[in-house]
């Protein structure tokens, strides 16, 4: 006769320290009077199906987050627009005071710092919306000196005075072909997990870009990288250092160390997606209590002749051409105004969809370029510029958005529209891509 039994599970360990689980079901013998005399067991390997059930675990628990990404990307879409709108009024309005204030004055000096915040402020919502939007990135020229600089001064102000930075930059003319978002979200989210794995001892934070050539032995030692010429980045911290464990895993998707509610996981995840998009490596190397390394190696660029980052300073370009601008923000459209107006343009403003309609459809040939918004109410842009268009068909326009959706292929076939002008625009964007369009169409009527 037997008794009661029962089942366990045991993570048991090989030799050489690794782990598998094992499944052990037991039951109990009693003799005739009803004493336990044995026990009779069987185990058996249940590793696969302990991982079976881990795996499943780990998808739902992705799952579960990628939808709660998705839903803030949602969220950072719809604000996006507005936060736009409100830097856009602020850059465009301060750089008319700056054209009525000497130059060298106090005054001045301030409007400047404003210019420059308003820049940061309208990187920080591109490089929050860079994972939630679907639109192509545009490839160019970048110098990562110049955005190694821009990230360390941006972080410095967000990190204890006991953590000290170093930079060390070999050539300032050390160049990638990326997308400056891209550049931005490496140095970025690298600096920002150095910074974070200091704050509670401090430290140093430790950048390094530099020149690297790989011959035929040394591309060997990396999976995807030819012989030729590379830039590599370091970012190197002296906090608290990784195990080997959370090395292997610190690339993963939706992997964090920080506690819940101050990290996604994705961080890492995504510089890891974009080096190997970009053509590059990425490795880490860390010492529980020593600090980590990352080195990003990437394909080096040539800069071209002539290629400049800042702003040329040179007069901006402008005409006597008629405007109509389009925007449901009266204070961007009274800014937008002031800036077509102050470079020789004749520029009606309308702040709704149906009366800026209205008045065109008065005169289609009394405008020689329309500028709209693309997310209004009544009307999108897009609709609007289709509506304007069927009472004369070669009209010129440029549509702006606050938010760099991908607009539907067949809308944008249909709108004949050149690339986005995205907002938050200074006057030399918006005076360039005004007489760049107009150009373009005087050249066709020639």
């Amino acid at each position: 006769e037997s008794g009661k039994g029962f089942t366990m599970e045991l993570a048991t360990y090989h030799k050489d320290g690794s782990t598998f689980w094992t499944e052990t079901s037991t039951s109990f013998v009693e003799n005739k009077n009803g004493n336990l005399v044995e026990m009779v067991g069987v185990t058996r390997d249940v590793t696969a199906r302990h991982r079976a059930q881990e795996e499943k675990k780990a998808l739902e628990f992705q799952l579960n987050q990628s939808g709660k990404l998705e839903a803030m990307g949602t969220l950072a879409g719809g604000i996006a627009h507005d936060m736009n709108n409100i830097i856009a009024a602020i850059l465009g309005y301060t750089e008319l005071s700056l054209h009525d204030v000497p130059e060298g004055s106090r005054l001045h000096h301030r409007l400047s710092r404003v210019i420059k915040a308003s820049y940061r402020a309208r990187d920080l919502v591109q490089q929050i919306l860079t994972f939630s939007r679907q639109e192509n990135l545009e490839t160019r020229t970048i110098k990562v000196s110049l955005i190694v600089e821009e990230i360390l001064a941006l972080i410095r102000a967000s990190l204890p005075t006991t953590i000290s930075i170093v930079k060390e930059i070999q050539d300032k003319d050390l160049a990638v072909e990326a997308d400056p978002t891209q550049i931005h979200q490496i140095v970025l989210n690298l600096c920002s997990n150095a910074g974070y794995a200091m704050m509670a001892g401090g430290g140093t934070l430790r950048v390094i870009v530099e020149r690297m050539v790989l011959d035929e032995a040394g591309a060997k030692k990396y999976l995807h990288l030819s012989p030729g010429r590379y830039v590599r980045l370091v970012v190197s911290d002296t906090g608290k250092g990784m195990t080997r464990d959370v090395q292997e895993r610190i690339f993963d998707p939706f992997y964090t160390t920080k506690p819940v509610g101050e990290g996604t996981g994705m961080g890492l995840a995504m510089v890891h997606g974009i080096v190997k998009n970009l053509g590059g490596e990425i490795d880490v190397r860390s010492t529980p209590g020593m600090g980590s390394d990352f080195n990003v190696i990437l394909p080096m660029a040539s800069v071209r002749e002539g290629h400049r980052e800042e702003r040329s300073g040179s007069l901006l370009p402008g005409g006597t051409e008629r405007i109509l601008y389009v925007d449901d923000e009266p204070d961007i459209v009274d800014m937008a105004m002031e800036m077509l107006g102050a470079l020789g343009y004749v520029v009606s403003g309308k702040t709704d969809s149906p009366g800026a309609l209205d008045l065109f459809a008065s005169d289609p040939y009394g405008f020689d370029l329309l500028i709209t918004d693309q997310t209004m109410p009544d009307m999108t842009g897009v609709d609007l510029i289709g509506a304007a268009r069927k009472f004369r068909p070669d009209l010129p326009v440029i549509l702006c958005t606050g938010f760099s959706e991908k607009m539907p292929e067949d809308a944008a076939r249909q709108a004949n529209l050149h690339p986005l002008l995205l907002k938050p625009y200074d006057e030399e964007a918006l005076a360039a891509r005004v007489r760049r369009v107009l150009d373009e169409k005087a050249g066709v009527q020639a």
